[in-house]
């Protein structure tokens, strides 16, 4: 009925309880032949062991080859359509499964819990970054995404298969998965979940895994949506050619007025070269 898919990187404080939780939230509400698939991405803790002991089947990876990767090999090995995606450190409630699953019946394409809560609000050096990655995504798809990167949510394995060679292999794998439904028109459902404190040491690295997904969400504009970056190019040239403008208004300086003049023609080319990613895209596909 249900396979839930773990990744996991040295997380045997958390590993047990969570294998735990999907087959006792399995339990209480009937629902039979549900799998666990924990992914131990090379740990060196034993975390592949003991999710064993609680029941689940373990995929182990030598060495550590990314969240995404992990994730994709998980549905790929599941032996249910209806897959069930969560972290082994004990952040997101795997009791609210019952309300995702509640509202993938009624038609979603994804259904994903939106995290609320203390534990994740008071992250102030990733709230920066989530804010200017919700805008990247937001203005590309033209609507409100309350959560680009939950790692909680519901999906067919048969309809995400096909956009895996899309989708990132790292930390980015949710977001550019949100990305690929949201571009392609799929229906997403948002149910807002407590997040709570992870047990054990984050495997995030800010920078390094901020800049990654900056990298995938531009690669996903361009093979999705081209002509939404050329836009935005096209406005940052016409705003400063608009102050070129301004500047030689005021100065009376031939260089102001020749730098808006020229930032006015780089404008035009940038949206043409715009028309012609998307002429090139639909080629492609065609």
């Amino acid at each position: 009925m249900i396979s839930f898919v773990v990744p996991a990187l040295n997380e045997r404080a958390a590993v047990g309880d969570t294998v735990k939780s999907c087959f006792s939230v399995a339990s209480e509400q009937g629902w039979p032949d549900v799998e666990v698939i924990v992914i131990d991405d090379g740990s060196t803790d034993g975390t592949g062991e003991l999710a064993k002991a609680a029941g689940a089947r373990v995929i182990r990876h030598p060495v550590p080859g990314g969240y995404g990767r992990a994730v994709k090999q998980g549905v790929d090995a599941a032996r249910h359509d209806t897959i069930v995606p969560l972290d082994a450190d004990g952040t997101y409630p795997i009791e609210r499964t019952p309300d995702l699953l509640a509202s993938y019946r009624r038609g979603f394409d994804m259904v994903v819990g939106r995290r609320t809560g203390k534990a994740y609000r008071e992250s102030t050096l990733k709230m920066p970054l989530r804010i200017v990655l919700r805008f990247m995504v937001e203005f590309t798809t033209g609507r409100a995404i309350p959560d680009i990167n939950s790692g909680f949510r519901i999906f067919s394995r048969e309809a995400v298969r096909p956009y895996f060679v899309r989708l990132s292999s790292t930390f980015s794998f949710s977001t550019s998965m949100t990305l690929a439904y949201m571009m392609t028109g799929r229906f997403v459902d948002y149910i807002d979940i407590p997040y709570y404190e992870r047990v054990g040491q984050s495997k995030v690295r800010l920078f390094r895994d901020g800049l990654r997904t900056i990298q995938f969400i531009v690669q996903a504009i361009l093979y999705f949506n081209p002509l939404k970056i050329f836009l935005l190019l096209d406005l940052l040239c016409l705003v400063g050619a608009a102050i070129f403008m301004l500047l030689a208004y005021a100065t009376q300086l031939l260089v102001f007025f020749l730098l808006a003049i020229g930032t006015l023609l780089v404008s035009i080319l940038v949206f043409a070269i715009g028309l012609l990613a998307v002429q090139l895209k639909e080629i492609i596909n065609h």
